[in-house]
């Protein structure tokens, strides 16, 4: 089998941050107008009154403090409160695309690769902004990339899964470099409204250039030592927006057609699932928690990192070892591991080892062991 390397990573940033502060004042805003508006049923007892919000619980129960989103002014007006992106013609660049482009530009420049050279793309993401045709053909010929292309989703696991794909693809002589891009643009399916989660997301792009370790050029490479992934399905975390929808003729804006999750149950299932898929990967490599020197976790719940890292390093790490991102950049589903591993690699040395670890609804887990070889 070839041995395969990373050589390039990219990272797409929206221009529009949102502080706690100002996310909280829409929301509070939004409650005040509608406990006035049922005040008459809050008094007789016929409804409860909404429940504000705050920068300080917001970040007690995630370590949140701040997130990018492709608009802001849709989603800061308390009369809309989900963001304004205009519709594309058919023959316009469609959004995911289109930032997918900017972070797959940075991957391939980062690996000293042409676009021409790539043989496979493949868009993994939570959730694709039409069913067909697939983001990553549309990726792929806007690119100029060759071979074919194919979109996957497996919510926030997406994109190690889609490393996963990429690297057996180029181990097995099918193909010899691939792109991997990760559109998320969660804001789209957040419900702004619900106090337990209106904070959770943000938007972002990744992208990752993964190659045939005798064909790569790049200054910087890690070779994969291996990929492990894992489902157990669980309606802890779930969206039912679908094509069936309108056949079912169930309400298309219904809340349950955005995100909705069970956060505490989530909390108690995943994070014993994932520390033990880290722990036999590494075992089954001959490696142990010990000789990790970087944890890209996935950045979904700063309490949730702390207790698998702990689990797998048998003690508790600084930011050095198992860095934070999501304090600036939210939740952005399966982008979050990799733009970890994208601002946070410096320091490490050939032979050190390391693990991007994503997991999410499914529940989906992925993981991928590293070893920096330049």
């Amino acid at each position: 089998m070839t041995d395969v390397v990373i050589t390039g990573t990219g990272l797409f940033t929206p221009q529009h941050a949102i502080d706690n502060d100002a996310l909280v004042a829409t929301f509070n805003a939004w409650v005040e107008q509608e406990n006035a508006r049922n005040a008459k049923a809050i008094a007789a007892g016929d409804c409860q009154p909404l429940a504000f919000s705050s920068s300080d619980f917001i970040e007690k129960a995630s370590g949140i403090k701040s997130r990018y989103v492709l608009d802001a002014e849709g989603i800061l007006d308390p009369q809309r409160m989900r963001p304004r992106l205009p519709q594309r013609a058919n023959g316009e660049l469609s959004i995911q695309a289109e930032i997918a482009l900017a972070a797959a530009r940075q991957a391939l420049n980062a690996a000293r690769v042409d676009a021409a050279d790539i043989e496979l793309v493949i868009v993994g993401c939570s959730n694709l902004e039409r069913a067909y045709p697939a983001v990553a053909i549309e990726v792929q010929q806007a690119l100029g990339a060759q071979g074919y292309g194919f979109d996957m989703n497996v919510a926030c696991s997406s994109a190690t899964f889609a490393i996963h794909a990429a690297a057996n693809a180029i181990a097995s002589g099918s193909v010899k470099r691939a792109l991997v891009v990760n559109p998320e643009v969660c804001s789209a399916h957040l419900n702004f409204r619900d106090r337990d989660s209106h904070f959770i997301f943000g938007d972002a792009c990744t992208a990752v250039v993964l190659e045939n370790r005798d064909d790569a050029l790049a200054p910087e490479q890690f070779l994969l030592l291996g990929t492990r992934l894992t489902t157990h399905f669980s309606n802890a975390i779930r969206n039912n927006a679908g094509f069936l929808n309108r056949v079912t003729d169930s309400d298309p804006q219904a809340l349950d057609k955005l995100f909705v999750q069970e956060g505490r149950r989530v909390f108690r299932e995943v994070c014993p699932l994932v520390a033990r898929l880290i722990t036999d990967h590494l075992a089954s490599l001959q490696l142990a928690g010990t000789d990790l020197k970087r944890m890209w976790l996935h950045q979904a719940n700063c309490h949730m990192n702390d207790l698998i890292a702990r689990k797998v390093l048998g003690h508790t790490p600084d930011t050095s070892q198992a860095p934070v991102i999501l304090d600036r950049y939210a939740n952005t589903s399966s982008a979050g591991s990799i733009i970890a591993f994208h601002l946070e690699r410096e320091g490490l040395s050939a032979g050190d080892i390391g693990v991007i670890c994503s997991f999410g609804a499914g529940y989906s887990a992925g993981c991928v062991v590293l070893e920096k070889v330049v």
